[in-house]
């Protein structure tokens, strides 16, 4: 079975055609400043040559025409979302209700949420009848015990308005510890584990016998860590 892995970011695009038997990759094409005067596009790490993307669905058109251009075609599309809330902590099969959820989510990821549901419109535009999965990354920190979760505030406020510490780089945490297992040649569920994604987004997460137990990143992705474009953390005196 051939999947194909779709990453839709503020201005990027990622994807890879996946041999689900094998984990090698078929194809694998990177578009950056979607929707910028000049875009760029990368196949299979090649050099980025300069192309015209209006949007995301135009980069997920032009990711269709390479895949027919190479005789090669899907056998199911799978969505790397950044935000799933309370209600989805596990993979799901898209259907129009999830979609619905997922841009009732913006409010928390307004950078992500809209081109991903741009791109789960799109791919279902472009490969119909192909069953296409949401994978959360929030759903790894679903585990997060109740004083690793919840903020000191009143209770009747974090009730109306779902303020909670969320997680997210769950999908990378996750491989991240399974790997660390096997480098060790130990189970998963005996080990303790500290876990750091570090990139222009950076968290860190602790994992305990596989579970997160505790996370950097709270309610958005702006919580913990300095990254590239976000402080992390701040002295609410300073607003």
């Amino acid at each position: 079975m051939d999947l194909l892995a779709i990453n839709c970011g503020s201005s990027t695009l990622k994807a890879a055609l996946i041999d689900a038997a094998s984990g090698a990759r078929r194809l694998s094409a990177l578009f950056d400043r979607v929707g910028q005067p000049v875009a760029t596009l990368a196949i299979d790490d090649g050099t980025p040559d300069n192309v015209t993307l209006a949007d995301t669905a135009s980069a997920l058109e032009r990711l269709a025409e390479l895949l027919v251009a190479r005789s090669l075609a899907p056998d199911a599309v799978v969505h790397r979302i950044v935000h799933g809330g309370v209600q989805h902590t596990r993979p799901i099969l898209l259907d129009a209700a999830v979609v619905a959820d997922i841009e009732a989510l913006s409010a928390l990821a307004p950078l992500h949420h809209p081109p991903a549901v741009a791109g789960l419109r799109a791919a279902h535009r472009l490969w119909p009848g192909l069953p296409q999965v949401a994978v959360f990354d929030t759903a790894f920190h679903a585990t997060l015990p109740r004083h690793a979760r919840e903020y000191a505030l009143p209770r009747a406020l974090v009730e109306r308005h779902g303020l909670r510490r969320y997680g997210f780089h769950g999908t990378s945490h996750a491989f991240v510890a399974r790997q660390a297992a096997g480098f060790l040649g130990r189970p998963l569920d005996e080990l303790r584990l500290v876990t750091c994604h570090l990139g222009n987004g950076c968290s860190v997460a602790a994992i305990e016998c596989g579970r997160s137990v505790d996370t950097s990143m709270g309610m958005t992705p702006l919580e913990g860590l300095p990254m590239g474009t976000r402080s992390g953390d701040l002295d609410p005196g300073m607003l």
